[in-house]
């Protein structure tokens, strides 16, 4: 700790974000990228940490400052050669619905497509987390980079915890329960990309935030990437309502809408039972809900994948790996 007479380093961009309506202004790409270095060096006091997340989720994130954030991380992770197709962020955690969209990854994944999500253990309570789902299917945690990559090419997909990506941004994403509000940690774990994948898709809950990740992606120079406002703020398409996503190709942007796929919305169901993602799997629960999301998230993201040149393609591409999947495949 500096003494009570010398400025600490990072007391400057805190200064920058929080003097006041006229005097305050967002950091610069570069200054975003500087603030997170010291911050994974633990160069930076809890009290400033916290001043300084609090004064950027009042502001919210610019494009570069999620840029500067994000290269920050990445300066932090091995270089790793490109092995996965499709990296899918998965940080949300659903409470209304079960998490379809993992159905989608593994039905991706067993048509060729090596899938990397990564997300975090459960950091906000009555959600249901990707990373507690392994278990149903008989899936391990990839414990190193080394491992993820492995998984990709044995089984096409790898799930990285965000604690084996970057611990120190585990433990800040943690933090949601001492501070009572979201930070701008859970919007660059969306971002960061570990295995460089060409192709990238993310699912946010506000929908203010589409453009931000699509400017920031285009900062970081993405080739291929898509967001959308997912069902729980995960990256799963809702079926009962007409569905923006916002894309990057190769430094062009773009967006379309996704109709809804039911006239009238469906009731949230009373209570979520894991169990049901291994049944609908297997066939032996039938959910037109479950069945109408887990195929219209795969559509969307074989069309960025560039496997299907439009909407109508794309979804019947899904439907058919989807009557098509192995459904013993999970079975223990």
């Amino acid at each position: 700790m500096t003494s009570n007479n010398t400025e600490h380093p990072f007391a400057d961009y805190i200064r920058i974000l929080g003097k006041g309506k006229k005097g305050s202004r967002p950091l610069t790409q570069s200054e975003a990228y500087q603030a997170m270095r010291m911050i994974l060096a633990d160069e930076v006091e809890d009290i400033q940490l916290g001043a300084f997340l609090m004064l950027m989720r009042v502001k919210e994130e610019t494009p570069e400052e999620l840029a500067g954030f994000v290269q920050a991380v990445r300066a932090t992770l091995p270089n790793i050669k490109q092995t996965a197709d499709l990296d899918w962020s998965a940080y949300a955690g659903k409470r209304r619905h079960l998490p379809w969209y993992m159905l989608s990854s593994l039905l991706l994944a067993e048509n060729g497509i090596k899938v990397l999500m990564h997300g975090s253990a459960a950091h906000t309570q009555g959600r249901l987390f990707a990373q507690d789902m392994l278990p149903l299917f008989s899936l391990p945690q990839a414990d190193s980079f080394a491992s993820a990559q492995q998984q990709l090419q044995t089984r096409h997909f790898a799930y990285l915890s965000l604690e084996t990506i970057c611990p120190a941004l585990n433990k800040m994403i943690h933090l949601r329960a001492l501070m009572g509000l979201r930070s701008p940690v859970h919007t660059l774990v969306r971002l960061i990309n570990p295995l460089n994948a060409a192709y990238s898709i993310q699912g946010i809950f506000h929908p203010g935030y589409r453009p931000v990740h699509q400017e920031a992606a285009l900062l970081l120079k993405q080739p291929n990437m898509a967001v959308l406002k997912g069902e729980g703020g995960e990256t799963e398409r809702n079926p009962d309502m007409d569905c923006l996503v916002q894309s990057v190709h190769q430094t062009h942007l773009s967006e379309e809408i996704w109709p809804a796929l039911f006239a009238r919305r469906h009731v949230k169901p009373a209570q979520l039972n894991p169990q049901q993602l291994l049944q609908v799997w297997q066939g032996t629960n039938q959910d037109e809900f479950a069945e109408a999301s887990i195929i219209g998230t795969a559509a969307i993201a074989l069309k960025l994948l560039g496997k299907a040149d439009s909407q109508a393609k794309a979804q019947q591409l899904a439907t058919d790996y989807w009557h098509k999947r192995n459904k013993s495949a999970f079975t223990h």
